[in-house]
């Protein structure tokens, strides 16, 4: 499908998805704008920074030389020339981490329509929830602001400082429509508590057992969304009611805080799945959810469609693996050089799906079947052959 993706490439995957008066208006907003006439005007600067994440981890001229080599061969460049590294850290720093946050906030929208395979069920689109860890440049400050885990064998520390980033993420297309930052120390739960925002009707959203608490529960059912989320081995689910599926009904509380006086009604659907030949017994899971009518909702159907959880963890896959490359490690060595990397990274990423998505629809393929690599691999050629639309 490489092929494919390269008719869709257009003007350069960073103009096509960020047009410049989108940008524009974001930068403005956020207070960004110039005052006088500079060699790196603040809508340069946000390309570049997006340049980073899609070239990374390539070094700072490396990738302003990208961004202009389509101007260059043009004819458009004029008396424009690429400034010199500390210029470049100096814009990046005028430019802050707001305006590609922002930027994020508008843009991150669902991609799915019902067509789209695997992207509802039921009427339903499938969301999942999830959070992972960057790991970021060891210095004092990104230490101070995020703090610096233990290394897992239960002595010292990491080498790195991490941020911790929790994200909603649209199962069909992979699409990351919402995401938290924070320091390390802060919990996935507590960040995960501020996604639900971005649900809302005709959303499932799918989680993982870490994640199963009433508060929590009930900031998302209070959207309107329906939930399937994984339940730990200890947690007790008493049976107030059996269903003609196997499934039951019962009831949860909180631990403690006043939503320990008030239960909320659940169904609870057991199942276990084998294990490949040779690898032992089968393992055991349970599942809670809103959906409480078992003819409507199979539990088999849900069983089967709790396994699209999964898919969360390509997406970080795509965004740290892939794009960011393996084992790289964010270079910024301040806090918002930090945050305005990993937004970058998610700006990069939404353009890519939506470029995979389109790619596939005009094909009538599930979006699954697009190479994220080969993608990946189009867009960069798309910025440093074609001219972007945004001038110097």
């Amino acid at each position: 499908m490489a092929a494919s993706v390269s008719e869709l490439s257009g003007l350069g995957l960073l103009t096509w998805v960020y047009p410049p008066g989108l940008v524009d208006r974001v930068v403005a907003a956020c207070g960004r704008a110039e005052r006088r006439k500079r060699l790196l005007p603040a809508r340069l600067v946000v390309y570049f920074v997006r340049g980073l994440a899609l070239f990374s981890p390539a070094p700072y001229l490396e990738v302003m030389r990208h961004l202009v080599e389509g101007l260059r061969g043009a004819g458009l460049l004029g008396n424009w020339h690429v400034p010199a590294k500390s210029s470049l850290f100096r814009a990046r720093q005028r430019l802050g981490s707001e305006p590609l946050r922002v930027l994020f906030a508008t843009t991150a929208k669902p991609m799915a329509t019902e067509t789209t395979p695997g992207a509802f069920w039921r009427g339903l689109r499938l969301l999942a929830v999830d959070g992972t860890c960057w790991d970021v440049a060891d210095s004092e400050a990104n230490e101070a602001a995020f703090g610096r885990p233990g290394n897992g064998r239960g002595t010292g520390r990491s080498a790195y400082p991490q941020v911790r980033m929790a994200a909603l993420v649209e199962v069909g297309t992979h699409a990351v429509l919402d995401a938290e930052l924070a320091g390390c120390r802060t919990g996935e739960v507590t960040l995960v508590g501020r996604l639900p925002r971005s649900c809302g009707p005709g959303r499932l959203v799918l989680a993982d057992r870490e994640f199963l608490g009433v508060p929590l529960w009930q900031a998302f059912t209070d959207t309107g969304a329906d939930l399937l989320w994984r339940v730990p081995a200890n947690r007790v689910l008493p049976v107030t009611r059996h269903l003609r599926d196997g499934s039951w009904l019962s009831r949860i509380r909180a631990s403690s805080g006043p939503a320990r006086h008030e239960s909320v009604t659940v169904r609870v659907l057991a199942y276990q799945l084998k294990g490949q030949v040779g690898e032992g017994a089968a393992e055991s899971y349970r599942l809670i959810t809103t959906l409480l009518d078992a003819r409507r909702y199979p539990a088999r159907q849900l069983a089967a469609l709790y396994r699209d959880r999964w898919e969360i963890e390509s997406v970080f896959a795509e965004i740290k693996t892939h794009q960011r490359g393996a084992r790289v490690v964010l270079s910024s060595k301040t806090p918002e050089g930090v945050r305005q990397q990993i937004w970058a990274h998610l700006l990069v990423h939404h353009a890519l799906r939506e470029l995979m998505v389109r790619t596939a629809a005009t094909r009538g393929l599930d979006p699954d079947r697009i190479s994220f690599t080969e993608t990946l691999r189009s867009a960069r050629r798309s910025v440093t052959v074609t001219p972007g639309s945004f001038s110097p």
